[in-house]
């Protein structure tokens, strides 16, 4: 039983206690709460805390931090912040919550070391910068409790790795405190048991698990037309007017896409179709902080029809009025399909209604792949990975800001986080040396110095103003450089004022003429000229502009969901279920090549026009895709077949060369030793891993972006970044960060890990098919290529429209005899 205070408020409210939240507000334990959207888990977490605070005299618990609650998003964080204060209003309870993010005002975050609310409800980031803070030991000496939502989607990443360190750091500072871990359903919870737990140093430990009951199933349908699917594209437009009408059968829709500039481009396209003139809303990361809040806040009171929205809606956010979700694209993976649907009817008992809305024929077998695994309840694992060392770095150097330290001391302390539990002694000795001096190669470089001995064996910082370069650089969320976009009114010229809009790439402005024209915060924009404080833009009366390509936000196809989608193909007698343009696609495909089995590879070749080409379908996502097509035209071009280049999507690559490549032997081809000296070769010049260590340089603090006063532009980071990764190839190819680079490799941006797995999956058990003309499933791919050319301004929009129709009508046609 609760106590009668919040039994009598249940019971006002019409609810009935669920299980999930009695058990965790009896339990003095730490514990991982696994529970559907919809659930209570926010609710249930915060219980033990506000219990205990209202049987807590106030001036018992003056100036002390009772209850972290830690968000992977702002957002989520701001929402949650606001459904607290209803409980506590409700129940009058004498309890003080506030919020600490980058958009929290600086005089707030100032005094919260000093003078804390009961509840404080932050970031990973932002608890990085507290346990850094002078104060930490002050702040933290009354910290009850720890609360980790959405922990499903933190922990087995960078930022999760950040914030396991800070756990261990509280663990110190705060002995006593509990931890809950509130998270979606997942397909194994040990790994997130393991998390909330302080390591010993042999064996593991585990939170308790506390499993609520599942809720209702969704209702979800699929919007694919028996008359037209497009081949290829990301954009849907050919279903925006059934986009429209489910936002007319429903209260208020969220309608996800998978990148900002899809939102940008979606937002535009609905507003050309909004006759009605429904109240509809953009929510994208790029944003300025106001316009997102604003959104939020209008959503809150039920005043919007429908928001297209990026991943910063996914997480926990609940609106009541909230009752369908839309999906624009494939959703990439089961669990992130869960998570969406589950924005809708934001009640356990009731269904989440949701519309998938692929944009390509490859796009309706994975929509119709990941409806059917989570109907069925099958969800997506993960690949564990270690700690990574420039995130470790990172946290030595803020240990460092906080006090003095001594490295036996702190090494134990890592270790007690679970992903840094097999960190060995000598690994860490080479993270504190490359913070002390920056490693062998760059020690005789003063800049790199941050850390000096002290007499009694602790470390100190090196310099006072190191401590301000932390807090202008912490974090482990690497974008690409931006510059402010400030609206100015029409004549005024470019600087004198104007508010701002949001964000955008500086890559993507340095390639804009005065008068160029772009869509970004639901605007048509004309670019005005660049000051040293942001891009100048006017609206401009052009409803058809350049769509800005952003980097951010695209997610890899999952490797359960590409499973599903291989079986799906590998299944005629499933086919049925499947628009009549998808099934004739297939059936041809079938007659004219292969169709191949789960565990086998397709390679095709044929010629068209001058060229020869060869596709190849492994269902392992466009970072996979484009390592193996990297790989195998060195491949190629050893064995004199001069290839041309290649071009990957989610689920196949293909490769043009001048000669036919149909003669070349496949089984060497496709070898796993590709993963050797010619992985090691490409990777010495390539511009994605230079990328990659520049990320990790920029996390492990030997690049910093930010200085008091002055921020570097992405060019001089580049530089800096590309002379440093050349000094370290040379003289200590061993560096901690060259190999936290390799680590990176594996599972970001050259996703190394997956395509040894694909290569050793498909050993022995690759089928080629040398055809006369292009083949329906490699279509797409083709398709891909006149549009990179269209980008590259190689040829123009018509010439790829008749392209893409001759294409089309030479795959599918079927010849009499």
């Amino acid at each position: 039983m609760l106590p009668p205070q919040f039994e009598d408020w249940f019971r006002c409210k019409g609810w009935t206690v669920r299980p999930h939240q009695l058990a965790l507000a009896q339990s003095r334990e730490s514990l991982l709460l696994v529970a559907p959207t919809g659930g209570g888990k926010t609710l249930a977490g915060f219980l033990p805390s506000l219990i205990d605070l209202a049987a807590t005299p106030k001036r018992a618990r003056a100036r002390k931090l009772h209850t972290l609650y830690i968000s992977p998003l702002k957002a989520l964080a701001v929402d949650v912040a606001r459904n607290l204060e209803t409980p506590i209003a409700e129940m009058g309870l004498a309890v003080t919550v506030e919020t600490r993010t980058g958009d929290t005002p600086a005089a707030r975050r100032a005094r919260q070391p000093h003078n804390p609310p009961d509840i404080l409800l932050t970031t990973p980031e932002q608890l990085a910068l507290l346990i850094a803070h002078p104060r930490a030991d002050k702040l933290f000496e009354g910290l009850k409790s720890v609360v980790l939502d959405e922990l499903h989607a933190l922990y087995n990443s960078k930022r999760g790795d950040l914030l396991a360190l800070g756990l261990a750091r509280l663990a110190q500072l705060a002995p006593g405190h509990r931890r809950i871990g509130l998270s979606a359903t997942v397909a194994d919870p040990a790994p997130l048991r393991r998390f909330l737990m302080p390591q010993p140093q042999e064996g593991q430990a585990l939170s308790e698990l506390v499993l609520a009951g599942g809720g209702a199933k969704p209702q979800i349908g699929i919007s694919a037309s028996d008359s037209y699917v497009p081949w290829a594209g990301h954009l849907a437009r050919h279903a925006m007017m059934d986009v429209m009408t489910a936002i007319g059968e429903s209260k208020t829709a969220l309608i996800f896409v998978n990148t900002r500039s899809q939102a940008e481009r979606t937002f535009q396209e609905l507003w050309k179709l909004n006759e009605q003139n429904w109240p509809i809303a953009l929510h994208h990361g790029s944003l300025a902080p106001e316009q997102r809040r604003k959104v939020e806040a209008a959503m809150a009171r039920g005043d919007l029809r429908a928001v297209v929205c990026t991943s910063t809606l996914d997480l926990g956010i609940d609106w009541g009025a909230v009752d369908k979700v839309i999906c624009i694209g494939a959703p990439k993976g089961a669990a992130r399909l869960v998570q969406r649907i589950g924005r809708a009817n934001h009640r356990l008992d009731e269904p989440s209604a949701a519309l998938l809305v692929p944009a390509n024929r490859f796009e309706v077998l994975e929509c119709n792949a990941a409806r059917d695994a989570v109907l069925a309840g099958e969800l997506d694992g993960e690949r564990l990975k270690q700690g990574s060392l420039d995130v470790l770095a990172q946290h030595v150097w803020g240990m460092a800001v906080a006090a003095p330290f001594t490295p036996e001391a702190l090494f134990a302390e890592v270790r007690s986080a679970a992903p840094y539990a097999l960190l060995s002694r000598s690994d860490f000795d080479a993270v504190l040396d490359f913070v002390a001096t920056g490693g062998y190669a760059l020690k005789s470089y003063d800049r790199y110095a941050r850390l000096r001995a002290m007499p009694d064996g602790r470390l100190r910082l090196a310099h006072p103003r190191l401590a301000q370069q932390y807090r202008l650089n912490v974090g482990v969320i690497v974008e690409d450089p931006m510059v402010e976009i400030r609206l100015q009114s029409r004549g005024r010229p470019a600087g004198a004022g104007g508010r701002r809009l949001g964000q955008l790439e500086e890559y993507f402005i340095e390639q804009l003429s005065v008068g160029d024209t772009f869509v970004f915060a639901g605007d048509v924009l004309r670019f005005e000229g660049l000051r040293e404080d942001g891009a100048y833009v006017t609206r401009s009366p052009d409803r058809e502009a350049e769509i800005p390509s952003y980097n951010g936000g695209k997610f890899p196809l999952s490797t359960f969901l590409a499973q599903r989608v291989r079986e799906m193909i590998s299944a005629p007698e499933r086919w049925h279920l499947l628009p009549d343009p998808v099934q004739e696609w297939l059936r041809i495909q079938e007659w004219r090549s292969v169709i191949p089995a789960p565990g086998q590879l397709l390679v095709e070749s044929f010629p068209r026009g001058n060229k020869h080409y060869l596709v190849c379908y492994p269902f392992e996502g466009r970072l996979a895709h484009q390592t193996l097509g990297m790989l195998l035209t060195r491949r190629l071009e050893r064995a004199h077949f001069k290839p041309l280049g290649f071009v990957a999507n989610e689920y196949a690559l293909a490769v043009w060369a001048a000669r036919d490549m149909g003669d070349a032997p496949m089984d060497a081809l496709f070898d796993q030793d590709m993963l050797g000296d010619d992985l090691d070769a490409w990777l010495a010049d390539s511009n994605l891993y230079k990328r990659t260590f520049r990320n990790c340089a920029i996390i492990a603090g030997l690049i910093e972006r930010k200085y008091p006063g002055k921020e570097k532009s992405g060019r001089q980071v580049t530089f800096s970044s590309d002379l440093i990764y050349d000094v370290l190839r040379a003289h200590e190819p061993d560096h901690v960060l060259l190999r936290a680079t390799y680590a990176d490799a594996g599972s970001g941006l050259l996703d190394i890990a997956r395509l040894g797995d694909m290569l050793t999956r498909v050993r022995r058990r690759i089928i080629t098919r040398r055809l006369d003309r292009v083949s329906p499933l490699a279509v797409p791919a083709l398709l891909e290529i006149s549009r990179e050319m269209v980008a590259r301004g190689e040829v123009d929009e018509e010439i790829l429209r008749e392209n893409e129709d001759a294409l089309v009508a030479d795959a599918m046609r079927v010849d009499k005899s």
